[in-house]
């Protein structure tokens, strides 16, 4: 037999803030979300994240183990 009344409260009008704007609104068991971080304002998705190579690492791994063009 199943169960009764082991679910949570769903909210299908839930509003989602980030810095005290309204985001969005989703479904979710709790009925107001505040995040820090979503797809608006997190540098991969806005196209402002950089990848910096300011110890060259890579070179150093390549020297380290003598990776190089030339075959043996």
């Amino acid at each position: 037999m199943a169960k009764k009344n082991i679910h949570p409260q769903w909210f299908s009008n839930t509003k989602v803030f980030c810095d005290g704007q309204l985001i969005m609104i989703v479904g979710s068991t709790k009925s107001e979300l505040n995040v820090d971080i979503w797809s608006g304002n997190h540098p991969f998705y806005t196209g402002s994240q950089r990848i910096i190579d300011a110890e060259g690492r890579v070179e150093r791994f390549l020297k380290k183990y003598e990776f190089n063009n030339s075959k043996n």
